[in-house]
């Protein structure tokens, strides 16, 4: 079966795989290609890897843009995407409404899953919390760093820590099991980041990833979006 191939953000995962049947009965083409990192992603594009769609932030899109990587009529946003605190499943939810809170938290917890603190959303997002909370040398040695969101979240998922938490997209905790969302990062700590999709300029299947992106931002996929953890 001919598939598109894809490089996204770990963020869109979820969303894609959900889509995948209504795609394929659609067009015959099933997806294929690689989920991780946001600039990782729009680095191997970069490179020459190939794919026909992207789904990266709305900030990396408009840079490839401007490089001439995809095409600029293609462009439209998928949705937002908050960063969000993670548990296991069976542990309790945490609640932090106040950086104090945040700090609180985070002091306790023997262990942060995050995903890569330079190429990833999330991670670079984290990095930048710890030092704005005065933390991040007291954290360290508890910083539990992955290639992506959702090697993190799976990495939580199976940890044998007494109180680990992680941090990563919304959508990435909600697509792993035995993990919970446990709730937002406190104002002022904030994350939310639109991601955006584009076919790519050297795209062998053009029509076919034009028909995809119709898909993940149609307004029939509303509650869908939702559901994975998309908002508007």
């Amino acid at each position: 079966m001919t598939a598109l191939n894809i490089l996204s953000g770990g963020a869109a995962q979820g969303l894609v795989r959900g889509l995948t049947e209504a795609f394929k009965a659609q067009t015959s083409v099933g997806i294929d290609g690689e989920f991780g990192a946001v600039g990782i992603m729009a680095d191997k594009l970069r490179a020459g890897t190939r794919a026909d769609l992207v789904i990266l932030t709305e900030v990396l899109v408009a840079e490839l843009a401007q490089e001439k990587l995809v095409v600029p009529s293609s462009i439209a946003d998928v949705g937002r995407v908050e960063t969000a605190l993670a548990v296991r499943s069976n542990d309790p939810r945490v609640t932090v409404k106040t950086e104090a809170d945040l700090r609180e938290v985070l002091r306790a917890a023997d262990a942060i899953f995050v995903p890569d603190t330079k190429a990833s959303t999330a991670g670079q997002h984290v990095a930048n919390v710890l030092d704005q909370l005065g933390i991040a040398y007291e954290v360290a040695s508890r910083l539990k760093i992955f290639p992506n969101g959702a090697t993190a979240m799976r990495e939580l998922a199976a940890s044998t820590a007494q109180r680990p938490i992680g941090c990563t997209q919304a959508t990435e905790i909600i697509a792993t099991e035995r993990i919970a969302l446990s709730g937002s990062l406190p104002p002022g700590c904030e994350l939310v980041t639109m991601y955006t999709a584009a076919v790519t300029a050297h795209a062998a299947h053009p029509k076919e990833a034009a028909a995809l992106i119709a898909l993940l931002t149609g307004a029939d996929r509303t509650k869908l979006r939702q559901r994975v953890g998309f908002a508007g």
